[in-house]
């Protein structure tokens, strides 16, 4: 039996001219028979279902799937049998219309051609941008420059701006310690009411001051050169801080206690001399 793979077991295709040439199924069919195969033995070597060859040996190729994929199989079928493959594929072009033309290959060049091509960054237009902002920035920077020179000139040659808004406002310092009261200021004291002034001539310090019922008429922190005028119909009390730091004058008398830095002093003064109570 011919398996008919070898090259020299191939036996070419008669080219029988008009009606007596064989049709392609039944050449394949008349040279299975002649080397001793069956349909199964043909199958199993080409690998081509039953089906299949049962109906391309009936010339009926629509089971193929199309065309080429019976092209093919007549060209395995051939070999398989022992025919020349290029007579039984010609004959089957010749009886459905031939090959079919080739695509032509122009329209791809062609779409190859229109393609647009990529183009790299136009470096110099990013150049001329960038030159162009350059030079804008440099005119625009002299111009407010010149703005602003003519602004200072109009302020300088103006009307002066006021001390207040020229500086800041100095810091606030603190009173010088007040004078002495005059004879005068003694003379002036009301003899019917107890008069206390009290003056942080030293330095800082706390004071508290009541009236005789006992009400608050101060009580808080004079700084230095700060005073405070007390006056009651009978008694004022006085609580300092650092009697050291205060000076005194009662019913304008000066009051020459030596009160030591530091040092917390209650006191009472009265209508008429001052007397400490």
């Amino acid at each position: 039996m011919s398996n008919g793979n070898s090259p020299e077991n191939e036996r070419p295709f008669e080219d029988v001219s008009g009606e007596d040439r064989p049709s392609v199924g039944s050449a394949l069919r008349r040279a299975r028979i002649d080397a001793g195969m069956t349909v199964d033995d043909v199958s199993t070597a080409t690998r081509v279902r039953i089906a299949i060859v049962h109906a391309i040996e009936a010339d009926d190729f629509a089971p193929c799937g199309g065309d080429v994929y019976a092209r093919g199989h007549i060209r395995t079928l051939a070999k398989a049998v022992g025919l020349d493959p290029a007579g039984l594929v010609a004959r089957f072009d010749a009886d459905h219309g031939g090959r079919p033309a080739p695509t032509p290959a122009a329209p791809l060049f062609e779409a190859e051609r229109i393609r647009p091509e990529r183009r790299g960054p136009n470096w110099t237009a990013a150049m001329v941008a960038a030159i162009v902002a350059v030079v804008g920035f440099v005119g625009f920077t002299v111009v407010k420059g010149g703005d602003d020179g003519g602004s200072e000139a109009s302020v300088a040659e103006g009307a002066q701006p006021s001390a207040e808004s020229a500086s800041p406002s100095p810091t606030a310092k603190p009173a010088e310690p007040r004078p002495e009261p005059s004879d005068s200021a003694i003379a002036a004291a009301p003899h019917d009411k107890v008069t206390v002034q009290v003056s942080a001539a030293e330095g800082r310090s706390w004071i508290s001051a009541k009236d005789h019922n006992g009400r608050l008429l101060f009580d808080g922190l004079l700084q230095k050169g700060d005073s405070k005028t007390f006056q009651d119909n009978e008694k004022v009390d006085l609580v300092l801080g650092d009697a050291g730091a205060i000076q005194l004058y009662v019913n304008g008398k000066k009051i020459d206690d030596d009160f030591q830095p530091g040092a917390v002093e209650r006191l009472t003064y009265t209508k008429g001399d001052p007397q400490v109570g």
